[in-house]
């Protein structure tokens, strides 16, 4: 596929109900959309289509103008006919993220683009109020442009019968688009991006804050004094990362959660043998940290959303490492407020929210004195405190990464329980279609890996695009 059939593509695969190549056509056109947009063939799209990708936010240009000048050079095909249609399709350019001098450029082609001997059709109706007073920080949020999904995978550790072999990776993957495997079975492609700083870890916590990465904490062996408190903050617009102040405890296998302006690193395990109750909060502008109100109990192994501006926290093991069902809010100032218990217990696992509820899937649960693999997979209301059970995963996930992507949950990695082998696939769950699929392998470590969203520099693409790291 290039950017000269992409539009004929997408159109076989909507007149035969080809989903998954539906979505593989159109993705490529919002990626490649300048450059898709100087072919003959885009001067053909329907008005419905072309509004379709001028209203998502994951187009990606390297500026607005660029929208509006294929705006232009669409309706100068056929402007008898689709002059009418003008307005409506300018409505979706988005004028206020124009430069001055952009802007400039948008009066003067609405001032040749009249209907001859009719009245004038105003192109961008209300664009000059709407660039000339500007727009809400909310509003803004809401409409500016990010290219599409991408993952990243950032350290973690390979499972080898023989400890003394084993070595925890620096390294950090990225994908940005699905390929076609055998009968079209969709894989994530993956590709080398970097290293981290300082020693490999896994088990650490990572978290999101003012487009900044921060890395904290974790382990980088499985000795008694190989727990770490140092953290990292990475700049992706200058590719740079910077030592910040330690954590005030040693911790791995814990939860670092971003609310408000502040991160939060919940719990963990202090060493093999001991794990922690205390809660951190990392002031940004000041570069500190300070404890907060502590948990009820000793807790590692949990998982943690933020919904609200709220954390809520679920499972994990308690002091004497028995998986728990607990499912609580945690208030920086206010401590524990206990919610509905899950069904079954679980540590190692992981939580998401989407649609205002929260997916929780794989970890351990007991089994006497030891642990098996949990695939009982459940699902929490927030708003009426009840939990319910879905599909269950098709194998084992424990210590795994997870993410939402386009409105569906995907579980990376991990191991089995059972007899300790990696898990390397990764699992997409369609809340839609309730099920989980298949989406391939992944590279290089894969237990004991974290996850967040951010905008970095992708290779290949002009502007920035939002990566999950993991």
């Amino acid at each position: 596929m290039d950017i000269h059939n992409c539009l004929d593509v997408a159109s076989f695969a909507e007149a035969y109900g080809m989903a998954d190549l539906l979505e593989l056509a159109e993705d490529f056109v919002l990626r490649r959309f300048q450059e898709i947009s100087a072919t003959p063939k885009f001067q053909d799209l329907p008005a419905e289509k072309l509004l379709q990708f001028l209203r998502c936010d994951a187009l990606s240009t390297p500026s607005e103008l660029a929208v509006f000048r294929a705006v232009v050079t669409w309706v100068e095909a056929d402007p008898t006919e689709r002059l009418p249609q003008a307005e409506e399709l300018m409505r979706a350019v988005r004028f206020p993220f124009m430069t001055f001098r952009e802007f400039r450029e948008v009066r003067a082609v609405n001032l040749s683009m009249e209907c001859s001997g009719e009245v004038e059709v105003e192109l961008y109706k209300s664009a000059l109020k709407e660039f000339g007073f500007g727009i809400s920080d909310r509003v803004v949020r809401q409409r500016v442009r990010h290219p599409k999904d991408a993952l990243v995978l950032v350290g973690g550790d390979e499972l080898q019968p023989d400890m003394g072999q084993r070595l925890p990776s620096k390294q950090l993957w990225f994908a940005n688009s699905l390929r076609s495997g055998t009968g079209l079975v969709k894989e994530i492609e993956w590709r080398l991006l970097g290293e981290m700083p300082d020693q490999a870890r896994f088990r650490h916590g990572v978290g999101v804050l003012d487009g900044q990465l921060y890395v904290a904490g974790g382990c980088h062996f499985y000795a008694k004094s190989d727990t770490m408190k140092s953290v990292y903050r990475y700049d992706p617009e200058k590719n740079h990362w910077k030592r910040l102040a330690d954590l005030h405890e040693l911790r791995s296998n814990f939860m670092l959660v971003v609310s408000g302006d502040s991160l939060y690193a919940v719990g963990g395990d202090k060493d093999i043998n001991t794990n922690l109750d205390s809660v951190e909060k990392y002031s940004p502008e000041t570069d500190t940290w300070s404890f907060c109100h502590p948990l009820d109990q000793a807790l590692s192994g949990h998982a943690a959303t933020v919904w609200g501006g709220e954390i809520f926290i679920s499972g994990g093991f308690n002091c004497k490492y028995e998986c728990l069902v607990s499912m609580f809010l945690y208030h920086p100032e206010r401590g524990t407020t206990y919610l509905a218990e899950m069904t079954h217990d679980r540590a190692q696992h992981c939580m998401e929210s989407l649609n205002n509820r929260f997916y929780v899937a794989g970890g351990v649960c007991n089994l006497r004195k030891y642990y098996t693999d949990q695939l009982v997979c459940e699902m929490y209301n927030p708003v009426s405190d009840i939990w319910t059970v879905f599909t269950p995963l098709p194998i084992p996930h424990v210590g795994a990464a997870s993410a939402i992507l386009e409105e569906r949950l995907y579980i990376l990695g991990g191991y089995c329980q059972e007899d300790y082998s990696e898990a390397r696939l990764t699992h997409r769950y369609d809340p839609v279609m309730q099920r989980w699929e298949s989406m391939g392998k992944m590279p290089g470590a894969v237990t004991d890996v974290r996850n967040q969203i951010m905008l970095v520099p992708c290779q290949g693409d002009n502007g920035t695009s939002p990566i999950v790291l993991l």
